[in-house]
């Protein structure tokens, strides 16, 4: 090879390396919606800072852990702890939240009825199909006087547990992230705001008929490791970006429409 051709490869290939994206110091998985965005803002503050956050969205409540478990992600934020428990137990996999992040609401909601107490009988109501999920819909249904649940299963309840229902409700389970669409097709349906506001509704994510209360911080969306990178000083780092910057405020908030009965921020 001639010497001048020597020199073009050597140039090309370091036009090539310089033109290569740097690798990402943390791979975080995540869910659509104000999950997604949130941290999609956090890591553009942390660019900032000399930190490079990969963001990989999911579709499904399932897959972010598996990824997690397997060692393809340093991270993940989309679930909240009773959920974790609950996949620890079913899957074995060692993770552990190491810190909170937003609680989001969950609320009933009509587009058929103005009250719970206008609910037909045999109403059609939809719930989620994973087993803390549905526990939360199925309290707040008890605590609105629809249904009862045997005595102390609490958020662990599932529709085996529904003792009293005088209302004759038939009970769909759906997936989490697809409750948002069930409202046409049912009479009730178990609903998170911020997935209406992502769905282009933002008007109907405060006009649940009931909400779960603001203080179940056992219910926040939890920033979640292996145990054996729970100590990284990346995560401890991009977790401090996530939780002091205004402009990851401003983006819940906006998911939100700036009602603080949807939402809270335990950190703070």
């Amino acid at each position: 090879m001639r010497k001048s051709t020597r020199l073009a490869s050597s140039l090309a290939l370091v036009a090539a390396l310089w033109a290569a994206p740097a690798l990402a110091d943390l791979k975080i998985g995540v869910t659509p919606g104000v999950v997604a965005d949130s941290v999609i803002t956090a890591a553009e503050e942390a660019k900032a800072q000399g930190l490079a956050v990969e963001v990989i969205e999911f579709a499904d409540w399932a897959t972010p852990n598996l990824a997690l478990s397997s060692g393809d992600l340093d991270l993940n934020f989309f679930q909240h702890q009773a959920f974790l428990e609950n996949a620890v137990k079913e899957t074995g996999f060692d993770l552990v939240p190491v810190a909170p992040g937003f609680l989001p609401n969950i609320g009933l909601y009509s587009l058929k009825y103005d009250s719970l107490e206008a609910l037909p009988d045999g109403a059609k109501v939809a719930v989620a199909n994973d087993p803390v999920n549905q526990g939360r819909a199925l309290v707040l249904l008890a605590n609105a006087g629809l249904i009862g649940l045997k005595d102390g299963v609490g958020y662990l309840g599932t529709l085996d547990d529904v003792t009293d229902n005088p209302k004759n409700l038939t009970f769909v389970e759906i997936e989490g992230p697809q409750l948002v669409r069930a409202i046409e097709d049912v009479d009730l349906a178990q609903g998170y705001p911020a997935h209406y506001v992502s769905a282009g509704n933002p008007d109907l994510a405060g006009q649940a008929l009931a909400y779960s209360g603001v203080d179940e911080t056992r219910f926040a969306i939890a920033f979640v490791s292996r145990r054996d990178n729970a100590e990284d000083p990346e995560i401890a780092r991009f977790v401090e970006i996530y939780q002091s910057a205004p402009s990851v405020e401003a983006k819940i908030a906006e998911y939100y429409a700036g009602n603080p009965i949807l939402y809270s921020l335990p950190w703070k």
